[in-house]
């Protein structure tokens, strides 16, 4: 049940007086359970606005990349559930429809909002339903640096479906460089009797002839062009803004505004990063976009140290590679910090770029690169290489140039859930030719694995957890193309294990009573032939561990192995992960939940 009631019947005051009450309870929460605090604290006073102008039960509220809709969630019906979010069997950090029916859309990826806000409007076009209906889309300026923004407002512009797109702007990128002028200007543009004058403009020119329409629509440019919406207005577009984010008078009444333009409009609002708590107001503090749990009066993070994270050996490596061979350059899409790039940024501001979010022009550009002699490290979460898919088969494998593609973030990511799990990569890869196909498996390996993915002179991509591995095995055994690495010699039983899913299988074999061998396979493709033909004479019991999804995965690849030998008497057990999205909380209560854990497996094993 709503907590507050109707917003639209709220005066100004109280308004903002829920508004506070919002801030505090998703700070309370925030520190608890972790999540994203800057950017949802910002954009808290849109998000009430939105609701004191349109039902979101009536009209789509489609949020951009969904992390900044937590305000959304408490001024609906999810109050008293908030406190279990991003937990395992609680409410998700995004936005889901199985949630509530004020949820439009799931989403968890950037610069997808306005499709979406498109497509929703031809929907409300084409079924001709009476009463007026629009779709609101939110967009931070961050996800404007994507293409796919631009290909659907250049849609939306051209047919003019009545839509609203907010894009709220909290580093100031677009308009500060226009400064006071600007800020006049923008007020005066966001009246109504702007508007009204702009539309009697318009259908003035209309009916002027020839020659002075050409005088007056150049005169009309002209003033635009000192205006930060100049962009939007050529694309076809209202523009009205920037105005002040926090100003809750000013955003309901530029919300009702624009419901009453009823043709697309983008209202550009400026906001403050972290807005209402101090320690993380402004710009310049990315930590604070995604945080752990923490103290609410000091800001520290109450994590314990733990141990090392693959992504900050990925961070070390790559200095030292990139110190010794000046041929070492890499690439991000807007996640420096979360990659383990920013140390080579720094250091090497000329050879390593973070290029926005663009995952399909990180991976287009370092196509040349590699051509002209120079080895690219292309540095991206696995949920994320999935939106350059194409560009990596297109521009970097039928090529065949020697990009090495480090992929972060593989297998369950924990309570980021369903958008954000990277299970798919082996899978999608696997089928491109000539793509080679690699994984590390503890801290040490992790430093070969990048060795060998420096000289290697053809495409090639390796996988790291979220956190730190799971195996603590210091193997000095340098990676050689296709081949794997017998760990333990045994019984019959074979446990093979890729990437991180070495080291499950070095816990569930602690629990066996037999004594199996287990193997590294390092290489999904090409695969070790000759090794597993070999085990396949004295192990006639295998079981594959990898945090993968099982189809087209590392089970898979053996299995077409074993056929194509003609190899029929082994039976296979993977242990990957079904065909199913795999929901958010804790990844040791994920993982129980799909019966991945050591004592599980082992017991299936003995079964």
């Amino acid at each position: 049940m709503n907590k507050f009631g109707d917003l639209k019947d709220k005066s100004i005051k109280e308004l903002e007086a829920i508004a506070k009450q919002v801030r505090q309870k998703i700070l309370e929460t925030v520190s608890k359970n972790g999540g994203h605090l800057s950017s949802t604290l910002g954009a808290t006073d849109i998000i009430v606005a939105m609701h004191a102008v349109f039902d979101a039960q009536k009209n789509p509220f489609i949020f951009d990349v969904s992390h900044q809709a937590y305000a959304h969630k408490l001024v609906t019906d999810r109050w008293d559930e908030f406190d279990t979010l991003r937990q395992f069997g609680g409410l998700s950090g995004y936005t889901k429809p199985k949630e509530s029916d004020t949820d439009y859309y799931m989403a968890g990826h950037s610069s997808t909002s306005i499709s979406l806000a498109v497509g929703a409007a031809k929907a409300i076009a084409l079924n001709g339903e009476q009463g007026y209906r629009v779709p609101l889309a939110m967009i931070g300026d961050g996800s404007m640096s994507a293409g796919m923004v631009y290909e659907a407002m250049n849609e939306l512009g051209d047919r003019k479906y009545p839509a609203i797109i907010i894009l709220n702007d909290n580093e100031m990128s677009i308009a500060s460089p226009i400064g006071a002028l600007s800020r006049i200007l923008s007020q005066s543009m966001a009246s109504p009797f702007y508007q009204k004058f702009k539309t009697k403009t318009k259908e003035m020119l209309e009916n002027l002839p020839q020659g002075a329409t050409y005088l007056a629509k150049r005169f009309e440019e002209s003033f635009h062009l000192i205006t930060p919406g100049i962009l939007f207005e050529e694309l076809g577009l209202e523009y009205i803004g920037p105005i002040d984010g926090h100003n809750m008078a000013s955003l309901k009444e530029t919300l009702l505004l624009a419901k009453e333009m009823k043709r697309p409009v983008i209202i550009h609002v400026q906001t403050t990063k972290g807005k209402g708590y101090e320690v993380a107001e402004g710009v310049g503090k990315e930590h604070w976009h995604g945080v752990g749990a923490f103290d609410l009066n000091s800001g520290s993070a109450l994590k314990k140290s733990a141990a090392k994270a693959a992504t900050a050996i990925f961070s070390d490596v790559l200095l030292e590679l990139a110190d010794r061979d000046d041929k070492v350059v890499g690439v991000t899409a807007a996640m420096p910090s979360g990659t383990g790039m920013s140390a080579a940024l720094e250091k090497y501001p000329k050879r390593f770029w973070d290029v926005a979010i663009a995952e399909q022009h990180a991976v287009t550009s370092m196509g040349p690169l590699a051509k002209e002699g120079f080895k690219p490290f292309c540095a991206l979460y696995s949920t994320f290489l999935q939106r350059g898919y194409d560009q990596v088969i297109h521009d970097i494998c039928l090529m065949n140039l020697g990009v090495a593609f480090a992929i972060d973030r593989a297998g369950i990511v924990g309570e980021d859930g369903e958008t954000h799990q990277g299970v798919y990569d082996i899978s999608y890869l696997r089928a491109i030719p000539n793509m080679t196909i690699f994984a590390p498996s503890s801290d040490g390996t992790m430093k070969l694995a990048m060795e060998f993915a420096k000289d290697f002179p053809t495409p090639c991509a390796f996988r790291y957890p979220r956190g730190a591995f799971s195996s603590y095995d210091e193997d000095t055994t340098p990676f050689e193309l296709g081949k794997s690495h017998t760990i333990q010699e045994g019984s019959d039983v074979l446990l093979i294990g890729y990437g991180n899913g070495v080291g499950r299988a070095l816990q569930t074999a602690e629990l066996l009573k037999g004594n199996p061998t287990i193997l590294d396979l390092r290489f999904v493709k090409p695969l070790d032939k000759e090794r597993l033909i070999e085990l396949a004479k004295t192990h006639k019991k295998w079981f594959v561990f990898s945090d993968s999804a099982k189809m087209g995965g590392v089970g898979s690849a053996i299995l077409e192995c074993l056929n194509e030998e003609n190899i029929r008497d082994i039976k296979l057990e993977t242990f990957e992960y079904d065909d199913t999205f795999i929901t958010h909380g804790n990844t040791k209560l994920v993982e129980e939940s799909l019966g991945l854990l050591p004592e599980q497996l082992a017991k299936r094993i003995e079964d």
